[in-house]
């Protein structure tokens, strides 16, 4: 593809130059020779002979000035647009090699011309690529271990039922109907997150009033708070929470994160939420005593499939997807999310426009 493109451009310039020395011909034979002519008859000078003459070397002299011309046009040329093309060859080579599975290699190139921008944006897309196939697989390998726990579990009870070694009995049911739940929460999560991040071009955007939907948020969990005796206070000012914002999703995100703080509270804790007003956006904080979370996982909480040693221990129970949701729908928004976690205290929040 290269070096038919060369050849092209190549063409192009010598077309052009061919054209310019045809002007420049027809311009000496009829225009220059007809001025000559008069400017004799003006000096009583014999024109024949010296219109001959004139009009030979200037075709001598312009041969010879024409095929320099093409020649160094030709060469300069050929390296000029060698050089231009360069990167347009390196793209080929190296989207041959991404197509293969091969993300490493980028299009080197000084340039900041328009093919120099596009080398800088074919490099970012490959860095997107390669972030995106390793998220594939790392979803996939996490899924896989996320499903393996429950089924073996299953499949060693279905199998000790099966042979006799362990009698059938409710609390044998039970077990099989938790790590059935178990797969099915999985699921669930699973498709929750799918929708999150296909929402970015599916906001149903509308007036909505915050209060309300965090005071639905924890009635949702009114009899889990209620269990282990976590107090609950709320500072959202009516007047500085509305906003636009999709109704449903933004209910998902509060649920996500009551369920969150209700989770990793201890029993007699305390779970606050407020809102922070600044100009042209709100902060929403959900905060919650307990245990914090360690300095070295805060940057990854919202990572699918992450919990680190204290905050996404196993006891909780949950996938590590949750928050993730919460990300894919806020960013969706045009917002931000975040966290600060203390010895005893831990703060998520996040950040939409107003």
């Amino acid at each position: 593809m290269r070096s038919r493109l060369l050849g092209k451009l190549l063409g192009i310039n010598v077309l052009i130059i061919a054209a310019v020395i045809l002007a420049m011909w027809y311009a000496i034979d009829y225009l220059a020779a007809d001025y000559f002519m008069t400017l004799m008859k003006d000096y009583n000078i014999s024109p024949t002979e010296v219109h001959k003459m004139f009009v030979d070397a200037t075709h001598r002299a312009l041969i010879w000035a024409s095929a320099v011309a093409l020649g160094l046009a030709i060469i300069l040329s050929f390296l000029l647009t060698k050089k231009v093309l360069t990167p347009l060859s390196q793209m080929i080579g190296i989207s041959r090699r991404i197509a293969s599975g091969d993300y490493s290699e980028q299009v080197q190139t000084s340039a900041r011309d328009e093919v120099g921008q596009l080398a800088i944006a074919f490099n970012h897309m490959a860095q997107s690529l390669q972030t995106l196939e390793q998220l594939r697989k790392t979803l996939v390998i996490d899924v896989a271990h996320e499903l393996r726990t429950p089924l073996t579990n299953m499949r060693g009870y279905i199998e000790a039922l099966r042979d006799g070694v362990i009698p059938p009995s409710e609390e044998t049911i039970e077990s099989l109907h938790d790590e059935t739940l178990r797969l099915a929460r999985l699921v669930e999560d699973l498709l929750q997150l799918a929708r999150a991040e296909a929402s970015r071009g599916d906001l149903h955007r509308q007036g909505v009033d915050l209060q309300d939907a965090v005071n639905r948020g924890l009635e949702l969990f009114r009899s889990m708070l209620a269990a282990k005796r976590i107090s609950v206070e709320t500072n959202l000012p009516r007047a500085e929470s509305q906003l636009m914002a999709d109704p449903e999703k933004l209910s998902q995100v509060v649920r996500n994160l009551v369920q969150n703080a209700s989770q990793y509270t201890q029993e007699g804790g305390w779970v606050k939420v407020y809102s922070e007003r600044s100009p042209g956006s709100i902060k929403i904080v959900f905060a919650n005593s307990g245990e914090g979370i360690a300095q070295k996982d805060l940057p990854f909480i919202f990572e699918r499939f992450y919990r680190g040693e204290k905050s996404r221990s196993r006891e909780h129970g949950g996938a590590g997807i949750g928050l993730a949701i919460v990300k894919e729908l806020i960013e969706a928004h045009g917002g931000r999310v975040g966290a600060d976690s203390g010895p005893t205290e831990t703060r998520i929040w996040f950040t939409l426009p107003a």
